[in-house]
């Protein structure tokens, strides 16, 4: 079955308003940035995040007021900017539900999704202030459908009764966006290097887009069943978009943007410059066909891995 599908249309089928979606990568690893610029130029809003660590891309939907609620560990471009800006902002000026898990608790939280797990029962996080602190109150929560009731419940363990163990909810998401190295039109896929949490969230969601550096034949992805990470039937849309991860890396392929990581630092301190930089690198941009063209083609060579190493030279 043909999945191909351009990056306007795949987002317009298959994000919607509202939805609950998690991003694959981690922070400036894998990050389908390509995906998130259509969905601001396409004016998708009204999202609640669930994201293991997360980088540029959720701070650049939560700076432009697409996230209504967001569960979250970690937000930062690590090494660039320790917290990302935007969403350290949303959180100070109150225009964001925010709650906050433990990064172990809740990557296993999307894992428990993948299983289709009612709840995730876990000794994680007790005693600590997390589950003393609640980012989103009760009464905020009955308000909102996309959001559990609670954060957790102290439960008994039905298998040592009087032993408590904290109950986690488990995400139901509505659409997942992950960024691979090779995927045939099928859906097959190939992740190279660290998978983090994208095979749960591919498993989990209703409705899942990948974006590849390469589009390979289905006689080419099956000459090593080994090398499989993600599976045709989990996946509605397979589009081709090289550098789709830009700025953050992709391993195998190409490093961080280091230039570009530093000025969305600078740009994402106030409103002013903030709205400069999207309207600059997302709205004033047709396409992602447009963004490589502006980003030009020495300095994107120039970001290309070299082969045993791991990381550009040029670095």
């Amino acid at each position: 079955m043909d999945k191909v599908m351009n990056l306007h249309d795949a987002v317009a089928e298959f994000i919607k308003d509202g939805d609950i979606m998690c991003f694959g990568g981690f922070t400036t690893n894998r990050k389908p940035y390509a995906v998130v610029e259509e969905m601001l130029r396409q004016g998708k809003k009204d999202l609640t995040g669930w994201s293991g660590p997360a980088g540029g891309d959720w701070d650049l939907l939560i700076g432009e007021g697409r996230v209504r609620a967001y569960i979250n560990c970690y937000t930062a471009n690590s090494g660039y900017t320790n917290v990302s800006r935007r969403f350290r902002a949303a959180i100070e000026n109150g225009t964001i539900a925010f709650e906050d898990y433990s990064q172990d608790a809740l990557l296993l939280q999307l894992h428990a999704a993948s299983l289709g797990l009612p709840f995730l029962p876990v000794k994680l996080m007790a005693g600590t202030g997390l589950t003393e602190f609640w980012g989103i109150s009760k009464e905020e929560r009955a308000k909102m459908d996309s959001v559990d009731n609670d954060k957790y419940i102290m439960v008994d363990n039905p298998f040592n009764p009087g032993e408590k163990v904290v109950a986690l909810p488990v995400p139901r998401l509505d659409s997942a966006v992950i960024h691979v190295q090779k995927a045939s039109p099928d859906g097959t896929c190939i992740i190279e290097g660290d998978e983090f949490h994208d095979l749960d969230i591919v498993m989990a969601a209703k409705r899942t887009i990948v974006t590849c550096e390469e589009l390979v034949s289905n006689e080419y992805i099956r000459r090593d069943p080994t090398l499989t990470r993600i599976f045709g039937p989990c996946v509605n849309a397979v589009v081709h978009v090289p550098y789709g991860a830009w700025p953050s890396q992709c391993y195998n392929y190409y490093d961080t943007d280091g230039e570009a990581l530093r000025e969305y630092d600078q740009a994402s301190k106030d409103e002013e410059s903030f709205k400069a930089y999207v309207k600059k690198y997302v709205y004033d941009m047709k396409n992602h066909d447009d963004l490589l063209d502006l980003i030009g083609g020495s300095r994107l060579a120039s970001l290309r891995v070299v082969p045993g190493l791991g990381y550009a030279v040029s670095k």
